[in-house]
């Protein structure tokens, strides 16, 4: 049934591993899932030998996470499987609402031209799990399928781990260790640490339907449909012509009874309203969690993904989050690794990526109030707005059928350098980058291609003629640092610097976005996020902002 065959990742015996005393490992990631294998990519791509530990020998059953927000796929493209997801995948850009059988509101996640990335792509996770399998062993990611891990000690300067084989158990240390084993983590569990928030009393049914249909390749959300009477359905089509269908069932539902062909088939045919055939791939049932830890950072253990924060489906925060987590750490745990940035650099990672995931929180806590309304005051409220809706554009604002994962701006980080000058648009200290077309010796590209990975100094310009002698050696300076900053120049019509990478910016819309005139500068933190900016160069002022993000000030 369905139309994927799951692959079976070859088992290695831990003969290698199996040594005494344990021997040590710079890195353990826990979990090769999206957000563990992302985490496994990130440290190949910053230098860091990493082993991955994985107790199944698959992918993820289902499709699961199905919706990458633009800010994710701009992080997979850094990583190497972008353009694989978004040819794979199904982009849309629409979505819709409706109460009962009309039409209350839509909107359009298109952004403002110029972007290279959709605002959303479906993809069953098990597809992306694969891209991303193949994409870690291309870098010499260490995979180790049927590895399970059932003990772990945390030590002053390492962590010590018990694993299970089909071989046997065996002792490892690693200096770090990543958790990225989903939501019931077990690395949490065996640690004693709790997640806190709410579960949300409701039930849903997922279903992946494999069928022809017309249908565009939209997010369409029922209130209820005379097909599902007093009760919420999502629709979202995937690649294989699979589509995806959430069914809320109640609190009261029997999960197991609720799966059962016999029961979940009428729901389908009744939705469809014709006869024409389908066939079930993969069903499951979900309950809504809106929770986190309290800390992402435990000593030498590092929590991300589902294992950090859990939040319920509407949205698509999940894994969208989950790799803004990795993006966030990894480049901090290669810095104090080497050496470069003092310890207290990662608990930024904590505190940043717990101010995100309670924005996340939030959001997705409001949206499923909506969704699923506990009481009759706040299902009548609820429908009041739906029907106002139809008609009155003020109401529409307040229909909330899951407001969509967008990146947190970490304003509030203390790795940022607040302005002194003033600037205009969304580009601030501890914002995400927007994204702008430009050229690269005459051919077309696109800005955040040109950085991510590394401290960037982005240097706007009239033409290069306008880089003086002077100027070039306080830009050698920083690249020879010891945490080099590159240069990129930005002038409107390119150039060339020996040694330098010159954008030409022909629309004027990364100046545009940028609030930039020429002599502006911004430093970039290695994950794409604003550090610092000013209106007028000068090198010590860039190296403060420097020392300030990576917690050397």
């Amino acid at each position: 049934m369905g139309t994927h065959t799951y692959p079976r990742f070859a088992t290695k015996a831990p003969d290698d591993l199996r040594t005494q005393p344990p021997q040590r490992r710079p890195l353990i990631v826990i979990g090769a899932g999206p957000v563990g294998l992302a985490a496994a990519i990130d440290a190949r791509l910053q230098g860091l030998p990493v082993l991955l530990f994985d107790e199944d020998d698959s992918v993820s059953i289902g499709s699961r996470a199905v919706c990458y927000a633009k800010r994710a796929l701009e992080i997979l493209d850094r990583l190497g499987v972008g353009d694989a997801v978004c040819e794979r995948g199904v982009g849309w850009n629409v979505g819709r609402t409706f109460f009962r059988e009309q039409e209350v509101y839509r909107f359009d996640l298109v952004p403002e031209p110029g972007h290279k990335r959709p605002g959303m792509i479906n993809l069953q996770q098990y597809h992306l799990e694969e891209m991303l399998v193949a994409r870690a062993q291309q870098l010499g990611v260490d995979l180790r399928w049927k590895y399970k891990v059932v003990s772990v000690q945390p030590a002053v300067d390492h962590v010590k781990l018990q694993v299970e084989t089909p071989e046997g158990v065996f002792a490892i240390e690693a200096d770090w260790l990543i958790a990225a084993d989903g939501a019931r983590s077990a690395t949490r569990r065996m640690l004693g640490l709790d997640v806190d928030g709410r579960i949300f009393m409701d039930r849903f049914l997922i279903a992946d339907v494999v069928m022809q249909a017309d249908w565009p390749a939209e997010r369409w959300l029922w209130f209820d449909p005379p097909f599902h009477p007093n009760q919420t359905v999502l629709l979202h089509k995937q690649a294989d012509n699979v589509w995806r269908i959430d069914f809320q069932l109640g609190w009261d539902a029997d999960p197991e009874e609720e799966k059962k062909p016999e029961k979940v088939i009428p729901r389908i045919r009744a939705m469809l309203g014709d006869a024409r055939p389908f066939e079930l791939e993969w069903v499951s049932i979900y309950t809504f969690q809106c929770r986190r830890m309290k800390d992402f950072r435990h000593g030498r253990v590092l929590f991300v993904g589902d294992a950090a924060h859990q939040v319920s489906p509407f949205g698509a925060r999940g894994a969208n989050s989950g790799f803004q987590d990795t993006d966030d750490l990894l480049w901090k745990l290669r810095l104090v690794i080497e050496g470069k940035a003092p310890d207290s650099l990662l608990d930024t990672y904590s505190t940043d990526r717990v101010y995100a995931a309670d924005e996340n929180l939030m959001n997705s806590t409001r949206s499923t109030d909506f969704i699923t309304p506990k009481s009759r005051a706040s299902k009548t409220f609820r429908n009041a707005v739906l029907e106002l809706a139809r008609e009155h554009p003020f109401a529409r604002k307040l229909v909330n059928s899951g407001r969509l994962s967008v990146p947190s701006y970490l304003v509030a980080s203390r790795l940022n350098t607040p302005d002194a000058e003033h600037f205009d648009g969304d580009m601030v200290p501890g914002a995400p980058m927007a994204d702008a077309p430009v050229a690269v010796a005459g051919t077309p590209a696109w800005l955040l291609d040109q950085v991510g990975g590394r401290f960037v100094l982005l240097l706007f310009l009239s033409d290069t003629g306008k880089l003086t002698p002077s100027w070039r050696d306080r830009l050698d300076a920083l690249a020879q640092g010891p945490i080099p900053v590159e240069t990129v120049i930005v002038t409107p019509q390119g150039g060339e610097v020996r040694g330098l990478r010159v954008l030409a910016d022909p629309q004027g819309l990364v100046a545009r976005r940028y609030d930039a005139s020429a002599g502006t500068a911004y430093l970039l933190r290695p994950d794409q996020h604003v550090a610092a900016r000013w209106r007028t160069f000068e090198p010590a002022r860039v190296q403060a902002a420097l020392a300030r993000a990576t917690c050397n000030d």
